[in-house]
């Protein structure tokens, strides 16, 4: 009966949680504090659910942040990130050492902290939520490098903060050795390189190797290929966190069967492990706690938000222009400044010095669960007017076709399943205009819930799902070609457009 119960309470939670998506993707109100909103009111002060379990909550939320992880490196495509990603890397190492200081120094100075508390909130606070930046920057119409930057950066800088924490947590009331605390830090981080790098070539490999009797479980070795790397990785003592996001960015781009499918599996596993860790978080914080801890929440949001932040961009932007690793305009750091969106992961990690019993922490987890709430609220809805200000999006941006294969091995021949999307300039064009090779055919459209096969006549419509059949050999000529129609519309090659990814 307790089991129902809880199943029941589970479940509703969860139904909760989805039309509380719904509502908040319509009115660009950031879903997690909805999350965190549900589980204050079934903790303490609302229902009376007690739960106060920080070493579980941490190991439950260090869990969920690796899967989060997992689906943001599936879903992102290498070919938009490509660029960004040694910018990225700046941002994650220099601008989190940056971050760190700026926080630590100011509130040290302002707040009174001692330098160990101080610097140990602002290694808390340095990293961006990769939940946070994955479900708002990809509605947003982004320029594909400052979109590929925000993404790869919020991928790669939970490393780094996370070990750092971890030094601040378990060296008593003093700071680490600065050589010892960087060489360890540099060793976690090759270490998860190297086991991502490993991990996923590997199992891409094997997985197209391997024909697995049911579609359905393509997804599930996928993640269980991602959570390799991440286990393994923490067991040699590097980062997991780092590994798992390599390595799913690898299988995430990888000639996989079945990727859509296994896109949307792990999207939909993220999104349960969002709602669960928010919701858990939301029960782990003490309404009746939070108000003393408003006042240095704010001064400390402000510290990082206003100073840290911007900061951190100005100098990670200094390092790569010196460096010749790319150029940032005023324009893109301005705005690379406010998106740094906190989420679930610093509250994650304020649990780690709590676990621990470093003195003063449960007042830390306080002040950044206030920090959260108020500065995603102010933050977050706020990201397209900022982008429209500062003249860095790109009006009438469409999406990219996603493309899906299904082997037919008997007839050395793939199944291509698309749709085309709102503001394609595939719409309007006649089935022979898209001038596919000669092993490739159109064999079936989906439209408006009918289906049928088309002539060399027939005119493709936006929202429509076409079904190519194409032999394995010019299957990226055809997906280019699709593409590049879908950029430019059916004189594509006359403006240069080849369709790459």
């Amino acid at each position: 009966m307790e089991l129902d119960v809880w199943l029941l309470l589970g479940a509703g939670v969860v139904i909760a949680a989805i039309a509380a998506v719904r509502m908040a993707h319509r009115s660009g109100f950031p879903s997690l504090l909805i999350f965190l909103g549900l589980g204050l009111l079934l903790g303490e002060g609302g229902f009376g659910i007690q739960f106060e379990n920080a070493e579980l909550a941490q190991q439950i939320g260090l869990s969920a942040l690796a899967l989060i992880l997992a689906e943001g490196g599936l879903t992102t495509k290498w070919s938009h990130v490509r660029r960004a990603v040694p910018s990225a890397l700046v941002l994650a190492t220099v601008g989190v050492a940056v971050s760190i200081l700026a926080v630590g120094v100011a509130v040290h100075l302002v707040l009174g902290f001692s330098w160990h508390t101080a610097m140990l909130l602002g290694a808390i606070l340095a990293s961006t939520d990769a939940a946070a930046v994955f479900s708002v920057l990809r509605r947003l119409p982004l320029p594909p490098k400052l979109a590929g930057i925000l993404e790869a950066e919020s991928g790669f800088n939970d490393a780094p903060t996370v070990i750092a924490v971890v030094l601040l947590s378990t060296s008593g009331t003093q700071l680490p050795h600065l050589g010892n605390a960087l060489v360890e830090i540099g060793y976690e981080l090759v270490i998860g390189a190297i086991v991502g790098l490993v991990v996923g070539p590997l199992g891409s490999y094997a997985l197209r190797r391997v024909a697995l009797p049911a579609s359905g479980l393509y997804p599930l070795a996928v993640l269980a290929l991602t959570f390799v790397a991440y286990s393994g990785a923490a067991l040699l003592h590097g980062s997991g966190f780092l590994a798992v996001y390599v390595c799913a960015l690898i299988l995430g781009n990888a000639t996989l069967p079945h990727r859509s499918t296994t896109r949307g599996f792990a999207e939909g596993a993220a999104w349960l492990a969002q709602i669960g860790l928010f919701v858990m978080l939301g029960l782990l914080a003490s309404p009746s706690e939070l108000p003393s801890a408003i006042l240095p929440g704010l001064i400390a949001g402000a510290v990082l938000v206003f100073i840290a932040r911007p900061l951190s961009i100005v100098v990670s932007a200094a390092v790569a222009r010196f460096t010749r690793i790319d150029h940032l305009h005023w324009r893109e750091q301005a705005f690379l400044a406010w998106a740094g969106l906190r989420g679930a992961v610093p509250i994650i990690l304020a649990t780690i010095p709590w676990a621990a019993d470093v003195p003063g922490a449960k007042l830390l987890f306080n002040e950044v669960f206030v920090i959260v709430v108020v500065f995603t609220l102010v933050q977050g809805p706020t990201l397209p007017f900022v982008a429209r200000m500062l003249k860095v999006s790109v009006a009438g941006q469409t999406q990219d076709l996603d493309v899906e294969s299904a082997p037919l091995d008997e007839l050395n021949a793939e199944l291509l399943q698309m749709r085309v999307p709102q503001g394609s300039r595939l719409h309007g064009v006649e089935i022979f205009e898209l001038r596919l090779p000669a092993d490739a055919q159109v064999t079936l459209i989906v439209r408006e819930g009918r289906t049928f096969v088309p002539s060399n006549s027939t005119r493709i419509r936006a929202d429509d799902q076409l079904l190519v059949v194409t032999t394995a050999s010019i299957r990226k000529t055809v997906e280019n070609r699709l593409r590049a129609v879908s950029r430019q519309g059916k004189l594509a090659g006359w403006f240069g457009e080849g369709g790459a990814e």
